[in-house]
């Protein structure tokens, strides 16, 4: 089999971050990781040397790829930094906007008036990070936008903000995010491409190869 990707770093983040209220306690998002572990696979059957950051997922690290566990967008962050350089960079996880500003080293209890108030401070933006390195910028960083209307749009807006070169966009009103399937869009710079309905193994292969043949 062909290996596209021989030689090359392909770093991944997937699934959700944690952010701790207290030891009992998180402020998380709903991301089973398969499309990232998925498209971490693919990329390794092509070749690559595949480093995943991977966010707290019930599954099991894929066969021949570097997993790097992590709980928070902070600790995400450091170990995505840590694992640089790398060719292409894919942000998949889906990372946790805020974190709250003082977590409590011990539970806190539903009795307590300072329940009915939680500051938060926002996280740091991963894909903006590595998007827009000075120095070190993987050369091409693909993004994910999960949307629940108006997917196109936002996700072409997306991008430019960001600053990466691909958005991976899917609607996730429906039953994408813990299930099997994915149907998405990829905005480039050259336009916007429709990809129909399909198991997400489909997809991150799909992917992959797509990535294979802009390097």
């Amino acid at each position: 089999m062909a290996e596209p990707l021989a030689g090359r770093h392909v770093l991944i983040t997937a699934g959700p971050t944690r952010e701790p209220i207290d030891p009992v306690r998180y402020i998380s998002n709903h991301s089973s990781g398969q499309q990232g572990y998925a498209i971490a696979a693919a990329c390794a059957a092509l070749g690559a040397r595949v480093t995943l950051i991977s966010g707290p997922t019930a599954l099991a690290d894929p066969d021949g790829i570097s997993v790097v566990r992590i709980e928070t967008a902070l600790e995400m962050l450091a170990a995505v930094e840590t694992a640089l350089p790398a060719d292409v960079f894919i942000a998949v996880a889906a990372v946790a906007d805020w974190r709250p500003a003082a977590p409590s080293d011990t539970k806190i209890k539903a009795d307590k008036a300072s329940v009915s108030s939680l500051p938060l401070v926002e996280n740091p933006d991963i894909l903006k990070t590595i998007s827009q390195l000075a120095k070190g910028r993987p050369g091409l960083v693909v993004g994910f936008a999960a949307e629940t209307h108006d997917v196109e749009a936002l996700a072409t807006a997306k991008r430019l903000r960001k600053g990466c070169d691909w958005i991976v966009a899917n609607d996730v009103s429906g039953d994408v995010m813990g299930g099997t399937e994915n149907a998405v869009t990829l905005v480039t710079p050259q336009g916007s491409e429709h990809w129909q309905r399909a198991p997400k193994g489909e997809i991150a292969a799909r992917l992959a190869s797509r990535i294979a043949g802009a390097l």
